[in-house]
């Protein structure tokens, strides 16, 4: 692969409501720090290296861009640096925030918002974002219980032109459920990637299904989560991707984009050459053979 020359645009497109994203996007989790993501004492990143890639991703093609105001560290804030990046956005710019959960100033979380408390978020990433809308809000939430209230106060922002579209984060088939009987939803964001349980498998399909964009993250850090990935990748993995002449994280991202053409990708960095990386594995396509390969491996791991 030569991935300088490797736009978002050769992953493919999707549509989110009314809105036309490359299959590749951009997560700012990582933006804001070194190290960690998400923790009260991280070390925050040189401003002037995040807003430097938040640019190039912008010039690689990258039009849909994860965000959330509970994204920062001491000094960084993910949204502020979108915004000092790239404001005025350019035309065919995706944000997508999610709200629910927050942090207080030291980085502590918080209790996840109440319905009451959901606007007040809302507007807090309109002002941090330098918007007087935000095109897509993710509701992300923690267990089985109901969302219905909490979702329909997003609804009712909506209503009002606070909000484009709607989302949902790290939630059951059940939420998806109860959500669509209030208002529609355009994407769907949880965990997934190499070595998911099968019932993940079947909750990509059923989004699929219903033309629902399933967005995944930590496709690439997998168990390691917040803290990126740790250990060796499996042989299978390594092999494909030395065939490729590529990474195993472009293996990992190319078979998550190859689950279905509603899949779209997130993948975060900080590092500009890890940009032009993850970018450029839009355009990795795995054969059959590859793909079963995977398969076994996606199942064995799963089964434990």
């Amino acid at each position: 692969m030569t991935p300088e020359t490797i736009t978002a645009d050769a992953s493919g497109t999707w549509t989110l409501g009314d809105l036309v994203v490359n299959r590749i996007g951009f997560g700012a989790m990582r933006l804001t720090q070194n190290g960690e993501a998400l923790i009260p004492d991280a070390t925050s990143s040189d401003r002037a290296k995040a807003i430097d890639v938040l640019r190039r991703a912008v010039e690689l093609g990258v039009n849909h861009i994860d965000t959330a105001a509970f994204y920062f560290s001491p000094l960084r804030s993910a949204n502020e640096l979108i915004n000092r990046a790239l404001a005025p956005y350019p035309d065919g710019l995706v944000i997508t925030t999610k709200v629910g959960p927050g942090r207080d100033p030291s980085g502590q979380w918080l209790p996840h918002a109440t319905p009451q408390q959901l606007r007040g978020q809302v507007e807090e990433n309109l002002r941090q974002l330098g918007r007087d809308h935000l095109d897509i809000v993710n509701l992300r939430t923690v267990g089985t219980d109901s969302i219905a209230e909490r979702f329909g106060a997003l609804a009712e922002l909506r209503d009002a032109g606070l909000i484009r579209h709607l989302g949902l984060s790290n939630v059951t088939p059940e939420h998806l459920v109860e959500a669509q009987a209030i208002a529609p939803v355009v994407c769907v964001q949880n965990q997934y990637g190499i070595g998911a349980r099968p019932e993940y498998d079947e909750f990509v399909r059923t989004c699929g299904a219903q033309g629902v964009a399933f967005v995944p993250f930590y496709a690439i850090a997998g168990a390691g989560r917040e803290g990126g990935a740790s250990g060796a990748d499996s042989a299978e993995v390594a092999v494909i991707a030395r065939a490729h002449g590529a990474t195993t994280a472009q293996v990992r991202l190319a078979w998550t984009l190859q689950r279905g053409p509603h899949v779209l990708a997130i993948p975060g960095t900080g590092n500009p050459d890890h940009l032009v990386a993850n970018v450029a594995a839009g355009a990795l396509r795995l054969s059959r053979d590859e793909l079963a390969r995977i398969e076994t491996l996606h199942r064995r791991d799963a089964a434990g």
